[in-house]
């Protein structure tokens, strides 16, 4: 008798929990927004929000609005022009992921057509919102086919990375001025 019960409960249980979600309704048009909201100026747009310690001091939520521009972008995390130039440069390998907000960039691996005993892998890193040459890092990493059939780790060239870097860098600076004309 008592594992009808336990069951009856717990249907009784799945049952009202799926009612209990029934009668919201999450989609509706019924908020209401005051008339006297503070936050608006007289032109109707939000004010930009200051800093807590004054012109120079620390500011919260993006500062006084008297930032130089720098590419950042509103939805992604890093400076968007070192973001779409990493993109472009690695376009050719397949990636397994991107993440705008961390600024991380990770490629699986790739046979260049012309050597097919031979693999690459890299990951870029965007490291800031600002357009330098310090904004970039990249990670290559290089494997060969053995006789067995398995892959092992190679050695890269050490100027294969800083080359990959400079490549970013200049598509950046490319986007860059085509977004100033």
């Amino acid at each position: 008798m008592n594992g009808r019960v336990g069951l009856r409960r717990l249907a009784a249980a799945v049952l009202a929990l799926g009612l209990a979600g029934c009668g919201m309704d999450f989609h509706g048009n019924d908020t209401v927004y005051p008339e006297d909201d503070n936050r608006k100026t007289a032109g109707g747009a939000y004010e930009q929000s200051g800093s807590i310690f004054g012109d120079d001091g620390l500011t919260l939520f993006g500062g006084g609005g008297n930032e130089k521009p720098t590419g950042g972008g509103a939805g992604i995390g890093v400076n968007s022009f070192l973001w779409r130039a990493s993109l472009d440069t690695i376009s050719f390998m397949p990636l397994v992921s991107a993440d705008p907000f961390g600024g991380v960039i990770i490629t699986d691996w790739y046979s260049p057509p012309e050597a097919k005993l031979e693999r690459f892998k890299v990951n870029v890193y965007i490291l800031g919102r600002d357009l330098r040459a310090d904004g970039v890092r990249a990670s290559v990493f290089r494997q060969l086919l053995d006789s067995n059939g398995t892959w092992i780790d190679a050695e890269v060239e050490a100027s294969t990375p800083t080359e990959l870097e400079n490549a970013i860098l200049a598509r950046a600076r490319e986007l860059r001025i085509a977004s100033i004309q």
